[in-house]
C-alpha cells in the first residue's frame, strides 16, 4: 500500500529520501483520483526499492500544495535528490505509460 504524506512529513518521506519518490496528490471528492488507485498500488509493489510512491491529500496538506503550485487533481510529480524532477496532471495514463514515466527516474 502506498504511504501518505502530509505537510508535516513530507521533507523527510519525500524530500530527502534516497529514492526517487512520485507524489500523488489527490483529494477525497475526486473520481479521477480514485481511479488512479489501484493502478498506483500495483506500481507502487511493483517499483518497490526502485521508486517510492506516496499519497497527499491536497485538502489537508495546503502548504504543500501551495509550494509545489498544485492546482488540478489527480497531479503525479516525481521527486529526485530532494526536487521535483517531472509532472504529470489529470488521470489520462495508462499503467504501461506510468511505468515507461517511472523508469527514466527508478534507482
Amino acid at each position: 500500500m502506498s504511504t501518505h504524506v502530509n505537510d508535516a512529513n513530507f521533507d523527510a518521506e519525500v524530500l530527502r529520501s534516497s529514492e526517487p519518490v512520485l507524489v500523488d496528490f489527490w483529494a477525497e471528492w475526486c473520481g479521477p483520483c480514485k481511479a488512479m488507485d489501484p493502478i498506483l498500488e500495483d506500481l507502487s509493489r511493483e517499483l518497490a526499492g526502485r521508486v517510492k510512491i506516496v499519497k497527499l491529500d491536497v485538502d489537508g496538506n495546503p502548504s504543500t500544495v501551495v509550494k509545489y503550485n498544485v492546482r488540478a487533481m489527480p497531479t503525479l510529480m516525481v521527486f529526485k535528490d530532494g526536487e521535483p524532477a517531472d509532472i504529470k496532471v489529470g488521470a489520462g495514463q495508462s499503467r504501461v505509460q506510468l511505468i515507461k514515466w517511472l523508469d527514466q527516474f527508478a534507482a
